[in-house]
């Protein structure tokens, strides 16, 4: 690992500036650094400054009614713990749950993994069915955008230079589920992830898929067949041909395309039983 300046402020305004005045000279910001410092330590990722969150006040968990705003750097263990979280959005814990262990878990946090956008993220399927926003602080103040557009590809976002993820917003409980396949399910990334969320608002389905593409994407093909309410076994057998056919499916060294497709129908069975059974 290279030599680097490490940086703590204890104000957003004091991490933005410590951000940008490194910029173009090889910065990054730690959240849990559950990823950054084995990246730091392989050479994957070089800073000459890391700008360390753990004194910003975003370790928070608030309720506006019926919306949830997870601060970027609360730890995936204090999701996983808590009650509402799980009954109001069953399908962000199945995926928690799916990241690494109880220890990992302490430190990890949801704004370092959308930061770090990997393809097989356990959280970013979940939280696209769940119409989550991104609100981002930077030096000329805030923004929110949406998780599908704040994401473009593997460790690619649209994060600004001296930007930082100040917290996740999920504007409403939703039934859904979480469902992957891994060959070594302790330890590996996921051949395939499916998600699906039920709108009770809106009355509409969403499916988003993970692991096969540059980035976690939406099916809306597979959504529209499910129609807009609890679905008949017709509907969620054309949901099952949809994904297999429209997903962004490739092969790769974990699995074949044509064993990708198989397991995104499977999943999708059984991630739409599973939404079902937690309707209200």
């Amino acid at each position: 690992m290279s030599a680097f300046e490490l940086i703590v402020p204890a104000t957003a305004e004091e991490a933005v500036a410590a951000l940008r005045a490194a910029a173009g000279d090889g910065v990054a910001a730690l959240a849990g650094g559950t990823d950054l410092l084995l990246d730091l330590e392989d050479g994957r990722v070089t800073a000459r400054r890391v700008v360390s969150l753990r004194r910003l006040p975003w370790r928070t968990l608030d309720w506006n009614g019926p919306t949830l705003t997870i601060g970027s750097t609360l730890p995936l263990r204090r999701l996983e713990l808590d009650p509402e979280v799980r009954a109001g959005f069953p399908g962000l814990y199945d995926a928690v749950r799916a990241v690494g262990g109880p220890a990992l878990r302490h430190r990890a946090t949801v704004g370092g993994n959308l930061g770090r956008s990997a393809p097989a993220s356990d959280l970013v399927p979940v939280l696209l069915t769940l119409d989550a926003e991104v609100e981002l602080i930077g030096a000329h103040g805030s923004r929110g955008v949406a998780l599908d557009r704040f994401l473009v590809g593997s460790r690619r976002t649209t994060l600004a230079a001296g930007e930082l993820i100040r917290a996740v917003r999920l504007p409403e409980r939703r039934p859904s589920a979480y469902l992957w396949q891994r060959v070594r399910p302790s330890n590996d990334i996921s051949q395939i992830a499916v998600a699906t969320a039920y709108s009770p608002t809106r009355r509409t389905w969403h499916v988003a898929i993970g692991g096969v593409a540059p980035r976690p994407v939406l099916v809306p093909e597979a959504a529209g067949a499910l129609g807009g309410g609890r679905p008949t076994d017709d509907a969620v057998r054309r949901a099952r041909e949809a994904v297999r056919r429209h997903a962004p499916v490739t092969a790769d060294k974990r699995g074949s395309e044509e064993y990708r497709r198989h397991l995104a129908g499977v999943l999708l069975d059984r991630a739409v039983a599973t939404t079902l059974a937690r309707f209200a």
